[in-house]
């Protein structure tokens, strides 16, 4: 299987408020790289898994709502535990919706699968994949 992956960093803010996650259960930053891979069976007639400006201008879109920002502010989020592994899943959804909407030009609606991974540093990441049916 084919695979372009592309990066962008996001800084935000939040809380864990569960005792599971001990010191971090307060309001504390994180800066995240944000790496999404996109894979494919066969290239496109151009040879590419997708078009690679295209995915970069997409996850761009995709993170800056959330920068900068405190998420346990955000009502979206309200509710919920902003786990490295929720932004994951928060992100993943994000990417095969404007997949499926054309984002990615034509190439994105040929696509197998979508991975999102965030690292919070170069000893701990997180990531989701899965198809885009």
């Amino acid at each position: 299987m084919f695979a372009v992956e592309v990066r962008d960093r996001i800084m935000i803010a939040h809380s864990l408020p569960d005792p599971f996650f001990g010191p971090a259960q307060g309001l504390h930053g994180a800066t995240f790289v944000v790496d999404v891979a996109f894979f494919r069976e066969k290239l496109t007639k151009q040879n590419v898994v997708v078009d690679i400006g295209a995915a970069l201008e997409v996850l761009n879109k995709t993170l800056k709502p959330l920068a900068y920002k405190n998420l346990d502010a955000n009502p979206e989020f309200k509710g919920k535990l902003t786990t490295t592994e929720f932004l994951c899943g928060y992100i993943f959804e994000a990417m095969v919706k404007a997949a499926k909407a054309g984002a990615l030009g034509t190439d994105g609606k040929g696509l197998a699968k979508i991975r999102v991974t965030l690292s919070e540093t170069d000893l701990a990441r997180a990531s989701f994949e899965g198809p885009l049916a």
